[in-house]
């Protein structure tokens, strides 16, 4: 395999040797796991049975943005992607900055949603007051974060057949025993426009919007993907394609298996699926959800500490920010104050208002990377060769969809 090299501002280089096996695998690492194995007992207490519904209309909306992510990783294949979007298409430093902020919340805020999820898990394994493994949580896994640590492909590959592989199980013990998934499958669409049925649906379909967070950060390797203009465009729809798949199953292979109250009222709710379809202990999915949990914290605080470093660094916010430990080497300060923020955030708001909060939040920037793409269009720049090229009224659509969802979301909750 060719590798080519790209120069970053430092004269120092990145192979580029990703492919697109790759690719898919880090998009399903960083989107699989968390959200879908937190929050779909809270999206089916909201739509009941319509829940599957819930996750097509997320994966619509998200639709229009992934097309704009697709072209813009083409035109502008550089890490911290959103920002470098927004800059170029606004030609503006403080655009940069709050986009820069506004991603750096989303991780931080998720953090907080993610570490509620992982607390559920937790208990069913460790016997300890909920306020205990929260706080033991959210600052061990800030510590890790201290150290350096960070997710290579490789490992994020390796739990992501992890996760996924708990997901498949309980598609296919569902299959495999008296459910019915297609009588389900044909329930999860409503007969009646009642209002209150879809008020549940749509609020319902900003949480399940939380379990597609993560996709977004596939241009964060752009810089070392091969052929990028091709190779990440189409890891992005199969990453999206696929993610939305598995949501829908699982959502039907649950309410297909476990009634709605008993569902919505767990607190590890895919435990409860995996002993109904498979008859098995629910240990093994259980384990499987910590893993994805505490995992989705540290890549949170990890990448919003990196923000935050990186906006330092660049005199953006406070030098201070941009500190480093002299033997890790990781932004130690900004570490110890996202650290912080999460466990405030997390020890205040309970997981619905937060995983609200990272879906609003996200579906801004989304709709500022639309907006960008737009004015970057009007500007007539030409794209390099190979680049994913997508009609200019599919940005317009992406900012609409995106608004549209938010608003309702919002209202309906």
């Amino acid at each position: 395999m060719e590798q080519t090299d790209v120069q970053n501002g430092n004269g120092s280089s990145l192979k580029r040797t990703l492919t697109l096996p790759y690719v898919i695998f880090y998009g399903l690492g960083v989107t699989v796991g968390a959200g879908i194995y937190v929050l779909i007992g809270e999206v089916i207490g909201r739509a009941g049975e319509f829940a599957p519904l819930s996750f097509l209309i997320a994966g619509f909306v998200m639709l229009f943005p992934a097309a704009c992510y697709a072209e813009l990783t083409g035109r502008l294949p550089f890490a911290a992607a959103e920002a470098h979007f927004a800059e170029a298409g606004f030609n503006s430093k403080v655009i940069f900055l709050i986009v820069g902020l506004a991603v750096a919340c989303v991780g931080i805020v998720s953090s907080a949603a993610i570490a509620h999820g992982a607390v559920g898990y937790l208990i069913q394994v460790i016997d300890l007051p909920q306020i205990v493994l929260l706080i033991g949580v959210i600052c061990l896994t800030g510590l890790v974060s201290g150290f350096g640590v960070r997710e290579s492909i490789g490992l994020a590959g390796l739990l992501t057949l992890i996760e996924v592989s708990g997901l498949i199980a309980i598609i296919a013990g569902a299959a495999f025993s008296d459910t019915d998934l297609a009588g389900q499958a044909v329930r999860m669409v409503p007969q009646s426009f009642s209002s209150v049925i879809w008020f549940g649906i749509i609020s319902s379909s900003l949480l399940a919007f939380f379990a597609f967070i993560g996709f977004e950060d596939i241009p964060s390797i752009a810089e070392e993907t091969v052929n990028p203009q091709k190779t990440l465009s189409r890891g992005i729809f199969i990453t999206l394609a696929l993610s939305l798949t598995l949501y829908v199953l699982v959502a039907i292979a649950a309410l297909a298996s476990v009634p709605v109250a008993e569902i919505s009222a767990t607190e590890a709710p895919l435990a409860l699926v995996f002993k109904e379809t498979t008859g098995l202990s629910p240990l093994t999915i259980t384990l499987i959800a910590i893993v994805a949990t505490v995992n989705g914290i540290i890549v949170q605080i990890l990448m919003a500490a990196r923000i935050l470093y990186g906006l330092g660094s660049r005199g953006a916010l406070p030098a201070v920010l941009a500190r480093v430990h002299p033997r890790t080497r990781s932004p130690i300060v900004a570490t110890a104050i996202v650290t912080a923020i999460v466990l405030t955030l997390a020890l205040l708001f309970p997981i619905t208002r937060l995983a609200e909060w990272t879906s609003a939040i996200t579906l801004s920037i989304f709709m500022t990377v639309c907006a960008a793409l737009i004015r970057i269009k009007q500007s007539g720049a030409q794209a390099p060769t190979g680049t994913f090229i997508i009609p200019v009224w599919v940005p317009y659509c992406g900012i609409v969809a995106c608004a549209a969802l938010l608003i309702s979301g919002l209202l309906a909750g």
